[in-house]
């Protein structure tokens, strides 16, 4: 059967991974919007269509609600597949689907335990969206049970870590394993307008650039924000705001740190102000009802009610202490790490997000934030714990206020972008 038909430009490279994509363990790889997820998605099609009668069909990824907006929206979207999106059948929530006729069963594997979830099963094929972000037992037991004959793996990742399990234990190993991996890059993607590379080349900065945008593996090492300027970033005088958002990371034998957050009048955002306490200085922990009282002292002296106060996930009980006292929009903070990191970096180097200099304890910290060298030997991506509580509250609230700002990232650093970079 040849791929079904899709109403996108298709490079010689998607053409050719779709055709050739029949070993054992198939992964595309690369660049963020280089056209990889649609080839493979074109391939799974071609995939399924073929698939014995008995054979299981399975779609891993990170959690059901990535394979539904990943895997599923996209091949139900008759711009991107024509005829063929009609037969795509998934009721949201639900851990199958029906795609061309064949049940699929939809497998989200947010942690080792996932793992178990695989046992007992055999699998004619599985796809597994973003595998870098699978846990590596996980990724050992499906191919375990990928045991019939003509049994394969079709996956899909942005660049991680050169150390990284994929990287290391298998695409580096593709001479001696049944692997064939496609590595694409902006270039490959034809139906990309010019106008948008040239949006991706600004929004991505530092590490992100070199993967998302170059696709290569590279190593998370050094300063976390090496973009950092006191001289650029720092402010004696705030324009008047508009919008204010509150982060908070809680701590009790811990510094307790939070950040308020402004949109100015002139279209950026501020960093305001900074309240902390530290109980190892002060020599005295405070209780939740104290650290409710003293933060709504503090909103309430600099004459600020925030939209929304992110706390910290963990902060259970601080959490609570603040709906028991009736602060007002209270949220649970947006808390995957790199992507928060990715976006205070987007901020910063944009010259989006300032600082002003009354945030003393955020100032002494960004310097200093830095990649933990143990966590990236092992093939992670995971900043340092020493003195990131400032950190930690402004990487909250700019994370989970990043759909109100994202359009703010200025036209200048996008016109800068010159058209060899996006090309």
């Amino acid at each position: 059967m040849s791929a079904p038909a899709t109403d996108l430009p298709l490079s010689r490279k998607q053409l050719r991974s779709v055709a050739r994509a029949t070993a054992r363990i198939n992964v595309w790889h690369g660049a963020v919007r280089s056209g990889k997820t649609v080839a493979s998605l074109l391939a799974l099609l071609l995939a399924i269509a073929e698939a014995p009668p008995s054979g299981l069909i399975i779609i891993c990824g990170r959690s059901l609600q990535t394979i539904e907006r990943n895997c599923l929206e996209p091949l139900s979207d008759p711009a991107l597949f024509g005829p063929v999106a009609g037969q795509v059948r998934h009721t949201r929530g639900a851990t199958t689907a029906v795609i061309l006729g064949r049940t699929v069963h939809l497998i989200g594997a947010a942690d080792s335990r996932a793992e178990g979830r695989l046992r007992g099963l055999t699998a004619y094929l599985a796809y597994v969206d973003e595998a870098t972000l699978i846990p590596e037992p996980f990724w050992v037991q499906l191919l375990a049970r990928l045991s019939v004959d003509g049994a394969r793996v079709l996956a899909t990742t942005n660049p991680d870590s050169p150390r990284h399990w994929l990287k290391v234990g298998y695409l580096d190993r593709a001479a001696e394993l049944d692997l064939r991996a496609w590595h694409f890059g902006l270039h490959d993607n034809p139906s990309l307008p010019p106008a948008y590379v040239r949006s991706l080349n600004a929004e991505y900065v530092g590490l992100w650039r070199k993967r998302m945008i170059d696709g290569a593996w590279v190593i998370a090492e050094g300063s976390i924000y090496d973009c950092w300027d006191e001289q650029q970033h720092v402010v004696d005088e705030l324009p008047p705001m508009v919008r204010y958002w509150l982060g908070v990371d809680y701590g009790t034998s811990n510094a307790f740190a939070a950040i308020l957050l402004g949109l100015g009048e002139d279209g950026r955002l501020y960093a305001c102000a900074e309240w902390r306490y530290d109980s190892r200085q002060k020599r005295r922990q405070m209780t939740d009802a104290q650290y409710s009282a003293a933060l709504r002292g503090w909103l309430a002296g600099l004459g600020v009610d925030p939209e929304w106060t992110f706390v910290d996930p963990s902060a259970a009980s601080f959490l609570a202490q603040l709906w028991e006292d009736g602060h007002p929009g209270v949220a649970r903070a947006k808390n995957e790490v790199v992507d928060g990191i990715r976006s205070t970096s987007t901020a910063l180097a944009a010259g989006l997000l300032l600082v002003h200099r009354s945030c003393e304890g955020l100032r002494a910290e960004l310097p200093g934030y830095v990649w933990d060298p143990a966590a990236t030997a092992a093939g992670e991506d995971r900043p340092l714990k020493v003195a990131d509580h400032s950190c930690d509250a402004l990487r909250y609230v700019v994370h989970s206020t990043a759909a109100e700002w994202r359009h703010l990232v200025p036209d200048l650093l996008v016109e800068e972008v010159s058209p060899d970079a996006a090309s």
